[in-house]
């Protein structure tokens, strides 16, 4: 299994919902096991940069790829980058 993990900061606080809401055409992706677009609760005693977090689950390499080929992604993609400041994605093979 991959889990996939990405952080977003917006470029300013009135783009959180617009992100969020570009984010959310990959829930509609058939590929994951597990996806979720959520604010982040910014109760961190240390660091509360991130805006918003992008959680997902694969199977596999071959479902995460295909949900990487699929055309919400390269929508949401469309929609999010010109709104976002910085992206950091990590991924953890787990199995």
């Amino acid at each position: 299994m991959i889990r996939h993990i990405v952080f977003f900061t917006a470029k300013s606080p009135d783009k959180v919902d617009a992100i969020c809401e570009g984010l959310s055409l990959l829930a509609e992706i058939p590929h994951s096991l597990a996806f979720e677009v959520r604010r982040n609760s910014k109760v961190d005693l240390y660091g509360n940069a991130v805006d918003v977090v992008v959680y997902a689950e694969f199977a596999d390499r071959a479902a995460f790829d295909a949900y990487k080929q699929h055309p919400n992604y390269a929508e949401a993609t469309r929609r999010v980058r010109p709104l976002r400041d910085q992206r950091y994605a990590a991924d953890i093979q787990t199995g």
